[in-house]
């Protein structure tokens, strides 16, 4: 079971970046699939995750309405276009692939609950 993560980087604010979470060595179809930061100091986060069976999303508040969530079937990764970035968003971003379960999105997502796989991270800084 792999999960890689790229497209972090260096950005102003209000600026974009697209991470991507590339899965393999499990049944994509099969699993939930959460982003996740942790900015230094701080403990880490739930951010989005989506469902891939449904396509079933869930955003925490600090970031909806400027972060999107979506996979790619064929690819078998998982996206977060991040928009308006500001500098708080600044962290190390990770993905995360749980199995597909009676667990709510907003319960795995929020208490870091459920989770059976990790990437090993990419960082997003953002500058004011």
């Amino acid at each position: 079971v792999q999960l890689v993560e790229s497209g972090g980087g260096l950005v102003q604010a209000g600026g974009s970046l697209r991470l991507s979470c590339a899965a393999s060595g499990f049944g994509f179809h099969e699993f939930v699939i959460g982003w996740f930061r942790q900015a230094p100091g701080k403990e880490r986060e739930g951010v989005a995750s989506i469902r891939n069976s449904d396509l079933t999303t869930y955003y925490v508040d600090s970031v909806k309405f400027r972060f999107t969530i979506t996979n790619d079937y064929a690819k078998n990764t998982v996206y977060l276009q991040m928009d308006s970035l500001k500098p708080e968003d600044k962290a190390v971003y990770y993905c995360a692939a749980g199995q597909d379960g009676p667990f709510a999105l907003e319960t795995m997502t929020r208490n870091s609950y459920g989770w059976n796989y990790w990437g090993g991270g990419t960082l997003v800084t953002v500058s004011s």
